[in-house]
């Protein structure tokens, strides 16, 4: 398979948002405080991330899919800690 410049693309954007999501989810998982962690925001992410995998998988695109698979995992973790620890 040849990765042209548009894949590269956005295999570098799947990382970086990926990416960013990795030292909250961390943090959380660790510490299991949510409170300065906004539920109408990461229920809004969660879906949002959701729908972009949905899209992803429709379009059959695999850097779509990689990365809003694993964000979608991350932040939908975090919003069940939020839920379940307030």
């Amino acid at each position: 398979m040849e990765i042209n410049w548009i894949q590269t693309i956005g295999i570098v954007a799947a990382i970086c948002t990926t990416g960013a999501f990795l030292p909250q989810a961390i943090k959380t998982f660790k510490t299991k405080d949510t409170k300065g962690i906004s539920l109408l925001m990461y229920s809004f992410s969660t879906l949002g991330i959701f729908l972009w995998l949905v899209y992803g998988l429709l379009l059959h695109d695999t850097p779509l899919i990689l990365a809003n698979s694993i964000t979608v995992l991350l932040c939908g973790s975090i919003l069940v800690l939020k839920i379940k620890h307030g």
